[in-house]
């Protein structure tokens, strides 16, 4: 099993819909919207690192009012 946290930096106005549909998505086991540099955390799972690869670059980028996104893995 890997875990990794994705930040995400979205449009202005659309960080409580962007992590409405990554709630419900898989491969994420759950997603806040934060303060700070990026405005939507979401924790990622699956199986491979290449899981996590997939989540973020079919899943999370697409959606619109994304932009920026940074994806750190845990190693612990």
């Amino acid at each position: 099993m890997v875990d990794a946290y994705a930040m995400i930096d979205t449009a202005t106005g659309t960080s409580d819909e962007v992590c409405e549909t990554l709630r419900d998505a898989e491969g994420i086991a759950a997603a806040y919207v934060i303060t700070g540099d990026f405005d939507v955390m979401v924790e990622l799972t699956g199986d491979e690192p290449r899981d996590l690869l997939e989540t973020v670059t079919t899943t999370i980028r697409p959606l619109k009012g994304v932009g920026a996104t940074r994806t750190y893995v845990c190693v612990d």
